[in-house]
């Protein structure tokens, strides 16, 4: 004879009206006991609800999209025949589970694992370990450098977010890390017991009621404390599903469309992008740009020779330079501007600059004078929609600064320059510029840029073509100020003159539009005063 069984949800901590976001069994299937049968998410993590009892699935009470709580029945299985051995199953089950948990107890006590994740580092994924700076057995302290990331703008540092000894290392130099991505295991001391699961009823009509205690968790998650800025990362995808992932050898970031609730990956989507590849349908797979590569010479056959391997940054910048000027059609227009007067008015500031600890540069004017020209010209603070329909007006002044450093170019951005004033702009580069040459600017310090200033006033030089840091629309260049003869009307007088290039992209801006926007950046410079109207 057949019995039902009703398996209900077990103790899920103070969650309550969890959705369920994954059903994982259907009618007809045969489950084994701590089967997952469907999965919930909570707004803070994904969990997977198990069997209680071994069966065939008769009925399943629930559907994507419900809300369900601690002893909502979810499913009602038909037991195999035989009472005796059913219950048998019941109790042994009991037991068996009274005693993981007494075990979890007793270890959560001595110790408490502690996951540490990539936290937070702005929109940069896949980022390579360039160093590990801990090792197991290590005692580490909250903050303390555990690894050290390379992306193509700068180098950063992962620091602890707990103090305790490393039980395990889970990256290694030269892997690729994104945000969440789990990193390092620690063993904290904790003298708190852990969470004793409640009891629920398994029904059974030929046996007796028993109370057995459900598993709420894996075993390792209860006694496990995630801690991070971010414990989940950006792929949302259930368990179930990174298991079907990884044993089909799928990168879950390589698939692109997530058919689920709230953009979700299911396996019906693995599937569907493994069917791409096979078919060469895939758009993630890289076909290259068709153009002939140049061909490879031995130089050694002409002479001795020494080589030397670029650094990271100076590899992938040259890898997106290539990229915007293979995608932007770039012109760049030449201006000579006036600053004779503005010169003057900075050497002015020099005793109230040194009062400050600052020294203030004419890039700091030169910033300026370029958000009141942005003002004048939206149309060059602004980006091209990725479908190249339609312009993104920007409300923000934000500038980027090209600062050679010895590992290559960054590019740290200064917001809000509008509501700067020309000391505190001074002193930000000051900060800045250290920041850069030490390889200690993070990724948020290089994002957000309106617009892209590249000054080679430092070094000389009369013009240049600065290529476009896509997708900014424009990018300012400047050299180094001469005094040159300018004719009045009258006669040739001495002024200063400052050179400036800008290159533009001719999709969002035409020739004359170019020239009117440096007419008035060259205005504003020769007459600092109308920035302020």
């Amino acid at each position: 004879m057949s019995n039902l069984v009703e398996v209900a949800v077990p103790d899920i901590g103070d969650f309550d009206a969890v959705e369920v976001i994954e059903v994982l069994v259907s009618v007809g299937d045969t489950v084994e006991v701590e089967q997952a049968l469907l999965t919930l998410e909570s707004d803070k993590a994904s969990m997977e609800i198990p069997s209680s009892a071994a069966g065939v699935v008769e009925e399943i009470l629930v559907k994507v999209g419900d809300s369900v709580a601690e002893g909502t029945v979810v499913v009602r299985l038909k037991e195999v025949e035989g009472s005796e051995e059913a219950g048998k199953t019941v109790v042994e089950k009991r037991d068996e589970v009274v005693e993981k948990r007494d075990e979890v107890v007793e270890k959560n006590v001595q110790a408490t694992s502690v996951n540490i994740h990539v936290p937070d580092i702005g929109d940069f994924d896949s980022v390579e370990v360039i160093e590990v700076n801990v090792a197991v057995g290590d005692v580490v302290e909250q903050e303390q450098s555990l690894i050290t990331l390379e992306s193509d703008k700068a180098s950063m540092e992962i620091p602890s977010t707990a103090a305790g000894t490393v039980t395990d290392i889970k990256v290694s130099i030269g892997d690729q890390v994104s945000e969440g991505d789990l990193i390092v295991v620690l063993s904290a001391q904790s003298d708190s017991a852990a969470p004793v699961a409640k009891e629920v009823k398994v029904e059974s009509s030929s046996a007796s009621n028993v109370t057995s205690p459900a598993k709420a968790a894996p075993v390792t998650s209860t006694v496990s404390s995630s801690v991070t800025s971010k414990p989940t990362g950006h792929i949302h995808a259930s368990p179930a599903v990174r298991k079907f992932a990884r044993e089909l050898g799928v990168d879950l970031s390589t698939v692109t469309k997530a058919t689920g609730p709230k953009g979700r990956l299911l396996k019906e989507d693995i599937a569907h992008h493994v069917k791409q590849i096979l078919s060469g349908a895939s758009s993630a797979v890289s076909t290259g740009t068709g153009i002939p590569p140049i061909p490879a010479v031995d130089f050694s056959k002409f002479g001795e020779i020494e080589e030397k391997p670029l650094s990271k940054i100076k590899r992938l910048t040259g890898t997106n330079l290539s990229r915007a000027w293979l995608n932007v059609p770039m012109v760049t227009h030449h201006e000579l501007a006036d600053i004779t007067d503005m010169e003057a008015f900075r050497k002015s500031l020099k005793p109230e600059a040194e009062k400050r600890g600052v020294k203030v540069t004419f890039l700091a004017f030169i910033m300026k004078a370029l958000v009141a020209a942005l003002k004048e010209f939206p149309q060059f603070n602004a980006s091209l929609s990725p479908d190249g329909q339609g312009l993104i007006y920007k409300k923000y002044y934000h500038i980027g600064i090209a600062v050679a450093t010895p590992n290559g170019l960054v590019v740290p951005v200064f917001n809000d320059v509008d509501k700067t004033s020309i000391f505190d702009l001074a002193e930000q580069m000051g900060v800045i510029s250290k920041k850069a040459r030490d390889g200690k600017l993070s990724p948020k310090d290089m994002q957000g840029a309106c617009m892209t200033i590249s000054s080679l006033g430092g070094i000389g030089g009369t013009a240049f073509t600065p290529i476009v840091n896509a997708p900014e629309v424009a990018i300012l260049g400047a050299t180094r100020a001469q005094m040159q003869p300018v004719w009045d009307g009258k006669e040739f007088v001495p002024r200063l003159m400052l050179p400036l290039d800008m290159t533009y992209d001719h999709r969002v801006i035409d020739g004359a539009d170019a020239a009117a926007f440096m007419v008035a950046l060259s205005g504003y410079l020769n007459d600092i005063r109308r920035v302020l109207l």
